[in-house]
């Protein structure tokens, strides 16, 4: 079983559940870029997108370097890297409980007809 911080999965979901925060990751996933280039297509102030920048700081979801007056932000991809981990657990999981249940109704309706 893979193991990981709650808090940092718990920053990571959160970041994540906000559609803003996810458009900003995957422009982010194209490459690095401003924080007035992040912002351009949202209909917010530059306050408001950084404090989602601030968020997904947070999360470590991403990395803002200051070049002269200009921030700029690229993708850490490792918190994705753990989320998807453990989201893949569950999925095994879930899978194996499913294809028990399709095993059980398949039976259960071969045995209906024999009768």
């Amino acid at each position: 079983m893979v193991k990981h911080s709650q808090s940092h999965l718990d920053a990571t979901f959160a970041a994540l559940s906000d559609a803003t925060r996810r458009g900003i990751l995957a422009r982010l996933a194209e490459g690095e870029t401003s924080v007035s280039e992040l912002a351009a297509p949202y209909r917010m102030s530059l306050p408001a997108v950084s404090k989602h920048l601030r968020v997904l700081e947070g999360a470590r979801l991403i990395v803002r370097r200051k070049n002269g007056r200009v921030h700029r932000c690229r993708l850490a991809a490792q918190p994705m890297r753990n989320a998807s981990a453990w989201i893949a657990q569950y999925r095994r999981f879930w899978e194996n409980q499913f294809d028990a249940l399709s095993s059980y109704l398949e039976q259960t309706q071969n045995e209906e007809k024999e009768k």
